[in-house]
């Protein structure tokens, strides 16, 4: 059971509404992490507006790639279960690679560095040394791309906090943070 209220789509404030009817229509289903950001209008419209113009940034298989190794530094169960599911079926990444991502690593070489970036930022709180930064860009990755791995990252970090603290019924074949990889 969720500790902090999570409305039915019936009973959010009427400004999220409509913002949940888009999410409804792109997915074809309100994740309960979306009802949850949902009591805050404020906060779903920046949540949903950042993950809208990420959406144009690294590709799919990267941000869902970053998605999982963050939400497995930060135990967040809830994320790291969506993301699974949408690794696995959106971005159509293997399970072995699904698994490698967890690790904070990648079987291809470039995600393989921002994975590991990404992750280094987190357990780092982005005290990151110029030599981290170097071997992004010497995996091909641009200055503003980093920038973006950076935003990934943030905007992961957040979702997996609210998650944590709010402990969010999970609507998504669950993985456990504690199991092995």
């Amino acid at each position: 059971m969720s500790r902090l209220a999570i409305p039915a789509l019936d009973d959010v404030p009427a400004a999220s509404k409509p913002i949940l009817d888009a999410v409804q229509k792109q997915l074809g289903v309100v994740p309960t992490m979306f009802r949850l950001i949902a009591t805050s209008p404020a906060a779903l419209q920046g949540f949903v507006a950042n993950n809208g113009a990420l959406a144009k940034t690294l590709d799919v298989k990267t941000r869902e790639r970053i998605a999982l190794a963050v939400a497995q530094v930060n135990g967040c169960d809830y994320c790291l279960s969506a993301h699974s599911y949408l690794g696995l079926n959106l971005a159509k990444i293997t399970p072995e690679e699904v698994a490698l991502n967890r690790k904070g690593q990648s079987g291809d070489a470039k995600a393989d560095a921002a994975l590991r970036f990404a992750t280094k930022i987190v357990k780092e709180r982005g005290h990151v040394t110029g030599a981290d930064i170097q071997a992004v860009r010497e995996a091909g990755f641009s200055d503003s791309q980093i920038v973006e791995i950076v935003t990934v990252t943030a905007e992961n970090v957040f979702t997996n906090l609210l998650n944590v603290v709010a402990e969010t019924d999970i609507d998504f074949p669950v993985v456990k943070a504690n199991e092995a990889t």
